[in-house]
Formats: C-alpha cells, structure tokens, sequence
C-alpha cells in the first residue's frame, strides 16, 4: 500500500520557520520525483517545489523562491521542505506527491502518481 505521510505543519508567527517531512512508502522512493503542493483556503492547489529522483535538480514557485528549501535522504524515504521567514499567505493546507516520471512540466499542473493527505501551516501575523 502506498502511503505519503506529511507531517511538521502547525501555528507559527510571520516571520518564523517550519520543516515539513512526508515520509513514503509502498513504492520504490529513490526512483520517484516528489514535490510539495498547497492549497489555501478558497483558492486552487499551488505546486511550490519539486525535487528530482535522479540528480536532485529543484524548482521552486515564484511565490516561496529564496524562503523555501526541498531535500530529500532516500536511505530515509522521506522529503522535506524548509519554510523560513514565513507570511501570512504561506497558510495552507501542504501536500506531499510522487511521481515516477518526473517531467516538472507536468508535475506542476498536478498530475502526480501519488498523493499524501496533508499538513495544515497556519501563519499568524
């Protein structure tokens, strides 16, 4: 059974830090591209990072370039997104997803293999 299992979100000041972490399994990690998505109240689902299975290239969206950071520890299966100097439109529900082909320019509009049920990030200002 495939599972994604995000994690780290919570309630924190603007201008502070998080790390999140989903922890996969079920599926062969290190040969899966993983990104993280958001999806704010009232608004569609945003993909902010991406982060390849082969050579670790990343992309960030617009909105968190410079602030956020994405890794991944494949002996751990498990990918990460450092969030620093958090805003208040940073509150979101975050999802963690896989896809084995990796093709940024798919993955941003979505389309992924798999889907984790999401962390809540909420910034109060």
């Amino acid at each position: 059974e495939v599972q994604l299992q995000a994690s780290g979100g919570g309630l924190v000041l603007a201008g502070g830090s998080l790390r999140l972490s989903c922890a996969a399994s079920g599926f062969p990690f290190a040969r899966h591209a993983m990104a993280w998505f958001r999806q704010a109240p009232g608004k569609e689902r945003e993909a902010i990072s991406l982060i390849s299975s082969k050579d670790g290239n990343t992309y960030y969206a617009d909105s968190v370039k410079g602030r956020f950071t994405i890794s991944r520890d494949n002996a751990k299966n498990t990918v990460y997104l450092q969030m620093n100097s958090l805003k208040s439109e940073d509150t979101a529900v975050y999802y963690c997803a896989a896809d084995q082909v990796g093709d940024p320019r798919v993955m941003i509009r979505g389309v992924m293999d798999y889907w984790g049920k999401g962390t809540q990030v909420t910034v109060s200002s």
